[in-house]
This record gives structure tokens, sequence and C-alpha cells, in this order.
């Protein structure tokens, strides 16, 4: 596997622009983090502070420079301002599988934004960095993006009933799964 993120890989798609995520991105981190329609099916609370997205962004930063994982900011590519995030975590080395994770900002959803980042990322993840697989877990009820992950190849392997706890109610999981093609 390679973990190398210095210098940190920009990506580019028709029309997105994939960069490294900044102290400076906190307030659009934020905006997400906080709208009750993007967290609906993220089992995290709401932030109630740009702070909370700060100490987000330090996290990933750190991670990034333990090669624990990689975060970019979704942006267009005729504006440096974030639309979403998404990130390959959750590395397990010895297996060469990650975890894939991205957000959009409400408004932004629909537009095939997410497919989009999600190829050049997946494309990263299995070229750049030698992944064998990328996994994604989602609530069963987020039906558009179990959609974007079918359309990116993404394969359901389990569903994982109650076993994740979440304001004292247990939640399912369904997990996604794409291999490399060799």
């Amino acid at each position: 596997m390679r973990l190398e993120f210095s210098p940190f890989p920009e990506l580019h798609t028709p029309r997105l622009h994939l960069r490294r995520l900044e102290l400076t991105d906190a307030p659009a981190l934020f905006r997400m983090r906080s709208d009750e329609r993007v967290m609906r099916f993220v089992p995290r609370p709401l932030q109630t502070a740009v702070e909370e997205s700060v100490a987000l962004i330090e996290q990933i930063l750190n991670g990034l420079h333990n090669a624990d994982g990689i975060t970019w900011a979704i942006c267009l590519r005729e504006t440096p301002e974030p639309i979403g995030t998404i990130g390959l975590w959750k590395i397990d080395k010895p297996n060469h599988r990650a975890e894939i994770g991205y957000m959009l900002l409400y408004d932004c959803w629909g537009k095939g934004y997410a497919a989009e980042a999600l190829a050049a990322v997946e494309a990263y993840g299995f070229n750049e960095m030698q992944l064998h697989s990328i996994e994604a877990k989602l609530d069963p009820a987020h039906v558009a993006s179990a959609r974007v992950l079918e359309k990116r190849g993404f394969v359901k392997e389990a569903h994982f009933r109650e076993n994740f706890l979440h304001e004292g109610q247990f939640l399912d999981t369904l997990v996604y799964g794409k291999l490399r093609d060799m």
C-alpha cells in the first residue's frame, strides 16, 4: 500500500476540484454538520458551534499526517468554497481496505456531485493507495446514497440489524463494498 499524502493529492473531475480540507473551511463544514436535513442519516449529534468543525478538521488533518485517513473538500471548479467532503478513513492497512464517507450541502443533493467525487476518490484509493477494497456504511433509509454507491459499482455486502446505539436508539447499518478491478 502507498499511504504518502504529501504533497496532498488534489483531484479534478469535469465539475469538481477536490482539495485539502483547511481550518478556514470550518464555517462551510459547520453549515453541513448543523443542518438537520444533511445529518438526518448520519448518527452524530448536530454541531452547535463552528468550533466543533474546527476540532473535526484538526482531527482529520492529524489523521492525514499519521496516514490513518485522507479527506478532501469537495469544491465546484469555479469556487474555492466547499460544497461537501469526501474521504477514505478507517484504513485497514493489513487488509488493504478503507471506508469511504461523503457529505454534501443539502442544496447540492441530487446533482450528481457525490457520484462524481466518489469516482475520483475510489480511483485514487485503488490506483494510488493500492487498496484492495473500499467499503461504505450507511443508514438503510438513505436510499439516495445507496443509489450513488450502486451507480459506482458498489455491492451491498451486509445489513446489520440494530448494531449501532445513537441517542438511546439502536440503528441498522448497511455495508456496501467494492473490490479493485484486477
